[in-house]
């Protein structure tokens, strides 16, 4: 313990208490040798038992045992004194000192309370005993003393007890801010990484809407163009495929400055979506000339932009590949407004293919691909259904809820 825990009360003042009382107890008993060398023989041991058990062994006050003999010894030899002479009672305050002290509770108050009855006795030493009266009024005395300092005694331990809460609250909440820091410290760095990820992952979606749109607009515009010059080269009426061919160019300018600036489709700029689709099919009708049936059913809802901008671009999408790849005669195109989704039908006669061999890596694979990531980007899905020699159907749905209405 700190010498804090060891004030004067307990390491000198019984010292003083005692000489004083010895000093008092000479003329006192100065008529008296006998029961005076007695008083002062019990004053040397009560020192001597203090300084051998207690202030030279600074080492052992931390002792339980040790200072319950101590405590005890002292006791006993102060309630001789007092039984003695009355007088020594002044020394009964070094007793609680030693027992509020050196004795854990419940021991201090069994301590105290012995301390207590010592200094009772001494209080009543003048009140007769021989009768009831008068042992009704030592017992009160005896009484208010023990009762007064074991509550004294009790009110010192629940004031120890909650100060020990306190201190343990506060290192508990010491302990919580550390922690509560290394979280945040934490989660800042955890915060960082998302944003680090959140930066990359955007970087790729871009990368994937960008080749999405250089495929929808470029590439397929570039391969209008290409067949509709071969077709000039053997035809009669070239200017007719050469002006197409210039048509398509123009088109596939606009719709790359469009992609530039993230706007929407050009034929959605000025029409809604049925508009866009169905002069998307005239003219890839016109260009190909292959028999296109569009049909709408269902009540036109209004979609947002991505929404509008992936339907039109399945479209698209579904015609340019009938165009390379199915040798279709007929083509079938249904726009369904149902109460919950979108769909969109592209169907045909064509040689159809195996959907399974087709990959990202292969020609007109890209396209199915990005179709497909553009449809599930709006939580929509999109079914191929394809058999070589039987046509192909071509399904992409998107739900109304969350799109807009």
């Amino acid at each position: 313990m700190g010498e804090q825990v060891w004030p004067l009360r307990v390491t000198v003042v019984p010292y003083v208490l005692l000489a004083c009382l010895a000093a008092v107890t000479i003329p006192i008993k100065r008529d008296q040798p006998q029961s005076l060398a007695v008083d002062l023989v019990l004053c040397a041991l009560i020192a001597l038992w203090t300084l051998g058990m207690f202030t030279l062994r600074p080492a052992r006050r931390t002792d339980v045992r040790a200072m319950a003999i101590f405590v005890t010894g002292f006791v006993i030899l102060l309630a001789v004194l007092v039984v003695r002479d009355p007088w020594f009672g002044f020394l009964t305050p070094a007793g609680y000192f030693y027992t509020f002290v050196l004795l854990p509770w419940p021991g201090e108050l069994l301590g105290v309370s012995a301390v207590a009855v010592i200094a009772g006795t001494a209080q009543a030493y003048d009140i007769p005993k021989t009768n009831v009266l008068g042992l009704v009024g030592y017992a009160a005395v005896v009484g208010v003393n023990v009762v007064g300092m074991c509550l004294a005694a009790w009110l010192g331990h629940r004031g120890e007890e909650l100060s020990r809460q306190r201190k343990e609250a506060v290192d508990a909440l010491t302990e919580t801010n550390l922690r509560l820091e290394a979280t945040l410290a934490e989660n800042a760095n955890l915060h960082e990484q998302l944003l680090t990820q959140a930066r990359d992952a955007g970087v790729i979606d871009e990368r994937q809407r960008m080749a999405r749109e250089i495929h929808d607009t470029l590439a397929q515009g570039l391969t209008g163009i290409v067949a509709q010059l071969q077709a000039a080269e053997n035809a009669a009426d070239w200017r007719r495929h050469v002006t197409t061919a210039v048509g398509l160019a123009r088109e596939s300018l606009t719709e790359a400055r469009r992609s530039v600036h993230a706007l929407r489709p050009q034929p959605l700029q000025s029409a809604t979506l049925s508009e866009a689709i169905g002069d998307v099919v005239r003219r890839w009708s016109a260009v190909h000339g292959i028999d296109v049936q569009l049909a709408t059913t269902g009540t036109p809802r209004v979609l947002t932009p991505e929404a509008e901008s992936t339907l039109l671009r399945a479209t698209q999408e579904a015609l340019a590949n009938v165009a390379k790849y199915a040798q279709a005669t007929r083509v079938g195109v249904t726009l369904s407004y149902m109460e919950k989704q979108v769909a969109l039908d592209v169907r045909d006669d064509g040689a159809g293919f195996d959907p399974d061999r087709i990959t990202s890596s292969e020609s007109g694979g890209f396209g199915l691909v990005a179709m497909r990531q553009r449809v599930e980007a709006l939580n929509g899905t999109l079914e191929v259904e394809s058999e070589p020699g039987f046509g192909t159907a071509i399904s992409a749905t998107v739900p109304l809820t969350g799109v807009g209405a």
